[in-house]
């Protein structure tokens, strides 16, 4: 028997006990600043106290994955990581995209924390400022995201 796919409604979650890190990327600051913003309100309405939030800029992508070996030392319930890397006329993007992906990932199991991956990969900056603004909002998912496993990882 074939499964369908098809997203769930996300099961919400009492933050108030909570702790996050977030690493957010200065380049395209204009993408990020956005997803940031989201991030954060979503993590206040869900009950997260501002003094339960840490938040560490960098200036690129790449330079995530050690912002958030950073922000583990604190001790966070979960990280999440913000950044925009959009197409350009090389194939820079995907190296970093790559880096990125793969930093975020050993940091996270090295750690045994949570870390949540909210870099946007556009092809045009079009792209990044509609998954950064509205109903496709990558800020506000990645949110959800992290306060979902930081609770998973409660139980």
């Amino acid at each position: 028997m074939q499964r369908k796919h098809y997203a769930k409604k996300r099961p919400t979650h009492n933050g108030s006990k909570l702790s996050f890190g977030i690493a957010v990327s200065r380049f395209n600051t204009d993408i990020t600043s956005s997803l940031l913003e989201s991030a954060l309100k979503t993590l206040s309405e869900s009950g997260v106290h501002k003094k339960n939030i840490t938040i560490l800029e960098v200036p690129g992508s790449f330079e995530l994955p050690y912002a958030c070996l950073m922000l583990s030392q604190k001790k966070p319930d979960a990280i999440i990581a913000l950044g925009c890397i959009i197409k350009g006329e090389t194939s820079h993007d995907q190296y970093i995209a790559h880096a990125t992906a793969t930093g975020l990932t050993e940091v996270s199991l090295k750690v045994g924390i949570p870390i949540i991956f909210g870099v946007l990969t556009t092809n045009n900056l079009k792209q990044a400022k509609v998954r950064s603004t509205g109903i496709m909002n990558k800020g506000k998912e990645a949110a959800e995201t992290a306060i979902e496993m930081a609770s998973l990882n409660k139980t």
